[in-house]
């Protein structure tokens, strides 16, 4: 159900905001998608609480000072809860304002640990594990499975690229197994990256992995083929996308990304992406289950507070469990949904496949 006046007086109001448009919006339209599947369904049965549920969708273009503006412009609507933002920069510029309006907030999709680990922020919650937990998938992966002894670590300076960077940085020095040979940024919407690549050879790295997102990682992947580099590139979460591959092409072929964890045996994330497909004649993207997720555990939040009391609210959050896509949930005292993890995959003839 999409905002109507006249009757949103007597709604419950659900905050979707996140990148709609531009080079991200791959990112942020699934989200959007599995709100409006998870709300129609409620709504059919009648809502909650007696009301019907509205969705609220607000394009950040994942730019963090545009996101500010989008939630500003959520609360002059009377938004009662948040289902985004997608990015991390993007939801930290966000978070303040709802949190001063005490304003719950779940990402599908925002990784930076901070978010959660700070303390800053008790109205956040996500249906994603943290960039931390990715990056030690990464380089244990470099390092064990690849059998990498020098890595190097490229990112695109934003919070969520450099932020799961250092985190790779970091581990790769304690292992004591693997040598750091290149730590280096890059700039995002550059059309040339060969620079870094140049700088990549000369390193003698035998992994390399990126923290960023695909507008750059294909980029950066095409030149180092296309200059007979056969260096393992391995990526994140923002990279795990099909627009990656459609935009990389055969250059894609072998590259691995870390991503949510497989769940296509689940038999409520079979019968979503089933749903999907009903509805939208499409496959769905990224960080749809996630979404599918949250909204379902804001959902399930609100009906066993019985209102949208903020302390009411979270306070079952924390304690009160849901059946989603990725299992039974409940999250934990940070806002961390308890039990949902990442998984290894690669890119094989054209699709991303989980490596067992």
């Amino acid at each position: 159900m999409i905002s109507s006046p006249g009757f949103a007086a007597d709604t419950i109001k659900i905050g979707v905001p996140g990148a709609h448009s531009g080079d991200l919006a791959s990112y942020g339209l699934p989200s959007v998608k599995a709100a409006e599947l998870v709300v129609k369904k409620v709504n059919a049965k009648g809502g909650i609480l007696g009301k019907q549920i509205e969705l609220l969708v607000e394009d950040d273009v994942c730019k963090p000072e545009v996101a500010t503006n989008t939630a500003t412009k959520l609360l002059s609507q009377g938004v009662d809860i948040v289902m985004g933002h997608i990015c991390s920069g993007a939801t930290k510029a966000a978070l303040g304002i709802y949190k001063d309006s005490k304003i719950i907030c779940m990402s599908p999709s925002a990784t930076t640990p901070d978010l959660t680990q700070s303390g800053e922020y008790p109205n956040f919650f996500r249906t994603i594990a943290s960039d931390d937990a990715q990056a030690k998938i990464q380089t244990d992966f470099a390092i064990d499975v690849l059998k990498a002894k020098k890595i190097a670590v490229l990112h695109d300076k934003g919070d969520y690229g450099k932020g799961l960077a250092e985190f790779a940085k970091g581990f790769i020095e304690k292992s004591g197994k693997a040598e750091l040979v290149l730590f280096e940024g890059v700039t995002p919407g550059a059309v040339d990256y060969s620079a870094v690549v140049q700088k990549l050879r000369r390193s003698g790295a035998d992994a390399v992995i990126f923290g960023g997102y695909h507008p750059e990682a294909s980029k950066i992947v095409m030149q180092m083929r296309k200059k007979k580099m056969k260096t393992p590139f391995i990526s994140d979460d923002g990279v795990k996308d099909d627009t990656f591959i459609k935009v990389a092409g055969k250059y894609a072929e072998g590259v691995y990304a870390t991503g949510p964890q497989d769940v296509s045996s689940n038999a409520m994330a079979i019968a979503a992406i089933e749903e999907h497909r009903a509805e939208y004649n499409s496959d769905p993207g990224a960080f749809f289950l996630n979404a599918y997720t949250a909204t379902l555990a804001l959902v399930n939040g609100i009906e066993k507070a019985g209102s949208t009391d903020y302390d009411a609210v979270i306070k079952a959050l924390r304690t009160e469990y849901v059946d989603t896509p990725f299992g039974k949930i409940r999250f934990d005292e940070k806002g961390d949904a308890i039990g949902v993890g990442f998984a290894i995959y690669q890119v094989q003839n054209g699709t991303y496949v989980e490596i067992k």
